[in-house]
């Protein structure tokens, strides 16, 4: 049997010293923004009962999610998305606040990513969550949080903006089944033209084959909008397109200038999204950093209806943006190596801590000798090394 002690599993990985210091800087920007736009702290349990994240409700296949069953033999997942655990705690032990409710987290998600193609299998996920507030101000509250929370981290992000209802109103009208549905959003949303063009061909021609065929080329500017109106004429897509402009124009005033970009192949696979969508992307990661959108009836499915937005982004995968650009602090060594004559090991203990209340850092020795402890000192870069017995010698290291 072969012994897999020393690997990590397939799409995980440890994080060490400036990957961690990143990954901690990323959580605390993003909490510091959360807190100053009134957001509060909420966490939920890794582990969730299987029937959370049924398909119907998240649209996440079973195959993508890592299961176990409890000790009763009852069905569990690890966590594989924040939205859902947040609306069943919002329906339960939230049931009586007012609202609307603001709610942020910081915790992991679980999710299987067959063929991996560069994506991790766990990820350090924060988002929000604007729970009992509807219509464009709320919309606009949290994408602007999200713009914010981008800002702060880095310079050059974009913002994409989608509709869910513009896709679903087109794909109804699709002569398809539910399941031949899913793959031409999962063709548009990869952008394969080759593969949805292969499936379109095979269909009526229509008008909705033909804006279906269209959309993941559906991208830019205000334009976009012109275009999507003159080839489509359903009622509902029209309605979801005017929404989008809307939303659109509001932003333009929030000095994002080329940033936002306009994206109606933006058919993400959650399928609880009711209206506005988008993404943010980052130079640097291949894949969107940020994701959300409206999700208006969600909470149905926990009899607790109520309007709702949120977003959640990859901390990870901003964390590796920042580090390769040396936007993190540097990990800083001690200032100061105490090191214990024989007999006097607890004095040189405290004396780490009277160092530590004058806010400088200090490392206990853990070596028998001077000699050892001055050879150590040098290794790390400390630059001073304190020798603590009946009275405190402190020497340059030479460093």
């Amino acid at each position: 049997m072969k012994n897999y002690s020393k690997i990590t599993p397939e799409g995980t990985k440890d994080l060490l010293f400036e990957e961690c210091l990143a990954n901690r800087t990323v959580s605390a920007i993003l909490g510091n923004v959360f807190s100053s736009r009134g957001f509060h702290e909420v966490l939920t349990p890794g582990l969730e009962f299987y029937d959370l994240f049924s398909e119907d409700i998240s649209g996440i296949p079973m195959e993508y999610m890592f299961k176990m069953s409890d000790p009763k033999g009852r069905l569990m997942v690890m966590r594989p998305d924040s939205t859902l655990p947040i609306a069943r705690m919002v329906s339960t032990r939230l049931q009586n606040a007012h609202k609307p409710i603001r709610l942020y987290y910081n915790q992991r998600v679980y999710r299987c990513n067959p063929g991996l193609t560069g994506r991790s299998n766990e990820v350090m996920q924060t988002g929000i969550e604007l729970i009992g507030a509807k219509g464009m101000r709320a919309d606009l509250e949290v994408i602007t949080t999200a713009i914010d929370a981008l800002s702060k981290c880095v310079p050059d992000f974009r913002i994409e903006l989608g509709h869910a209802g513009f896709f679903r109103a087109l794909a109804a009208k699709l002569p398809v089944s539910a399941r031949k549905r899913e793959k031409i959003r999962f063709y548009i949303e990869s952008k394969n033209y080759s593969a949805l063009n292969s499936t379109l061909d095979k269909l009526e021609p229509s008008q909705y084959v033909d804006v279906v065929r269209r959309l993941p080329r559906l991208f830019g500017g205000i334009e976009v909008l012109d275009e999507a109106c003159r080839i489509c004429q359903d009622e509902d897509a029209l309605a979801a397109l005017g929404y989008v402009r809307e939303i659109y124009d509001h932003l333009s005033k929030y000095g994002l200038g080329d940033r936002l970009i306009i994206d109606l192949g933006l058919v993400q696979r959650n399928d609880y999204y009711s209206s506005i969508v988008f993404s943010g992307y980052v130079m640097g990661s291949g894949e969107p950093v940020l994701i959300g959108g409206r999700y208006d009836n969600l909470l149905d499915s926990f009899e607790a209806p109520s309007p709702a937005c949120g977003f959640g982004i990859n901390v990870d995968a901003l964390a590796r943006v920042m580090l390769s650009r040396g936007n993190v602090p540097k990990r800083k060594n001690a200032d100061v190596l105490v090191h214990a004559e024989a007999g006097f090991e607890i004095e040189a203990i405290r004396y780490t801590q009277t160092l530590a209340q004058a806010n400088i850092v200090g490392e206990n020795s853990v070596f028998e000798t001077e000699e050892e402890a001055l050879e150590y000192a040098r290794s790390r870069g400390i630059k001073q090394i304190a020798v603590v017995g009946s009275e405190i010698r402190t020497k340059d290291t030479g460093v």
